[in-house]
C-alpha cells in the first residue's frame, strides 16, 4: 500500500526536481503539496507549486496549500541561484485559481482525516508546520513522521557562515518542531552536498517527450548555469531530492538518534543547528540524522526514479 505523504516545499528548481519523483512515485500517495516562504517569495512559492503540478500533470492531483509571509524579518530568498521566478526564467504560465487555502489548514486537515497514517516531508523552512502545531494541539501527535531537509551537523552552512538556508529562513519555527513529540528524520546539509550532479545528470534525463524529461530540461540548465557563473562550481547540488531519497531507499542511508536544537538568538550563529555530541551528553535525544550515505546509488535511484521505463 502506497504511503500516504504531504510534501511541504519551497519551490525552487530542487524542489522542482523532487515534485518529479515524488509525484509519480508507486511508492508515495501524495496528498498534498504545500508551498512554504524560503527559496521564494510567499505568493511565487504557491504559484511555482501550481506551476509545476500543472506542467507534470500526475496520475492523481493532490490538494495545494498556499504559502503566508514567514517569520523572519531578515528573510532573503535564493532567486539568485534558481531565477528571479525560482524556476529557472523559462516563463511558465499559470492558472489563477481563486478558491486557496493557506498551507498550515490544508496539512492539519489532511492530518486530521487519516490521523497516525501521513508523514509530511520538509523541504523549505519550518513555517507551516509550526503554524499547523499552533493551529491544532492535536495535530502533531497525529503525524506519522516529519523527515526534514536542513540543518548543518559540522556547522557549516550555506547561506551564513554558521546556518543552513532552511533553518535560517525561520528558526523560530525550527525550534519549535525540533522539540515537538514526533518522529523525526533529518537530513543535513552534510549529507546533501556530498552528492553532486554533474552535467552527465542532464543528458542522462528522460527525453523531451516525457513531461518529466521535458520540464526538467527547461528548468535545470539555469541550475548549471548559475552554479557555475556564481559558485565556479561544474556540478550542482538538488538538496530536496537527496531528502526525499532516504523515504523511498531508506538503506542508502545512516541515521544515528542525535540531540538537536536551534540558535535563534546569536548575531553570527542565527539559525545554526547545535547537536549535543559530548562524551557525557545532556540533552535528550530527539530526532534521528542522518550521518553516512552511499551517494553513487542515490543518484541512480534519482535517474531511476524520474524515469519508470529504468524500473523501481
Amino acid at each position: 500500500m502506497p504511503r500516504r505523504l504531504i510534501i511541504d516545499c519551497d519551490p525552487g528548481i530542487d524542489d522542482a526536481v523532487a515534485l518529479c519523483v515524488g509525484l509519480f512515485a508507486p511508492a508515495l500517495d501524495i496528498v498534498a503539496v504545500t508551498a512554504v516562504e524560503g527559496n521564494v517569495p510567499a505568493e511565487m512559492a504557491s504559484t511555482n507549486v501550481q506551476t509545476i503540478i500543472e506542467r507534470l500533470d500526475p496520475p492523481k492531483i493532490p490538494r495545494i496549500g498556499c504559502a503566508s509571509p514567514g517569520n523572519n524579518l531578515d528573510y532573503r530568498d535564493a532567486r539568485f541561484v534558481h531565477g528571479k521566478d525560482g524556476l529557472g526564467e523559462v516563463g511558465f504560465e499559470t492558472s489563477s485559481h481563486h478558491q486557496r487555502k493557506p498551507s498550515e489548514k490544508i496539512i492539519c486537515d489532511e492530518v486530521k482525516a487519516d490521523p497516525g497514517n501521513i508523514s509530511i516531508i520538509c523541504l523549505g523552512p519550518l513555517t507551516n508546520i509550526a503554524r499547523a502545531i499552533q493551529r491544532d494541539a492535536a495535530f502533531i501527535e497525529n503525524v506519522d513522521q516529519l523527515i526534514m531537509m536542513g540543518g548543518s551537523v559540522a556547522g557549516i552552512g550555506n547561506i551564513t557562515t554558521a546556518a543552513e538556508f532552511n533553518i535560517y529562513c525561520d528558526p523560530e519555527s525550527a525550534q519549535q518542531v525540533f522539540d515537538a513529540p514526533v518522529k523525526k528524520i533529518l537530513i543535513p546539509l552534510d549529507i546533501t552536498m556530498q552528492v553532486h550532479f554533474t552535467l552527465d545528470f542532464l543528458r542522462e534525463l528522460p527525453d523531451k517527450t516525457s513531461r518529466i524529461g521535458r520540464f526538467l530540461r527547461e528548468v535545470l540548465p539555469h541550475l548549471y548555469r548559475n552554479y557555475r557563473q556564481r559558485l565556479g562550481q561544474e556540478s550542482v547540488h538538488i538538496h530536496d531530492v537527496v531528502a526525499l531519497m532516504q523515504l523511498l531507499e531508506p538503506e542508502l542511508f545512516e541515521l544515528v538518534s542525535m540531540a538537536g536544537q536551534v540558535e535563534v538568538g546569536g548575531e553570527l550563529s542565527r539559525g545554526a543547528t547545535l547537536f549535543d555530541q559530548r562524551s557525557k551528553r545532556q540533552w535528550p535525544n530527539n530526532m534521528d540524522v542522518a550521518r553516512v550515505v552511499d551517494v553513487t546509488a542515490v543518484k541512480q535511484a534519482v535517474l531511476r526514479y524520474l524515469d519508470p521505463q529504468l524500473g523501481f
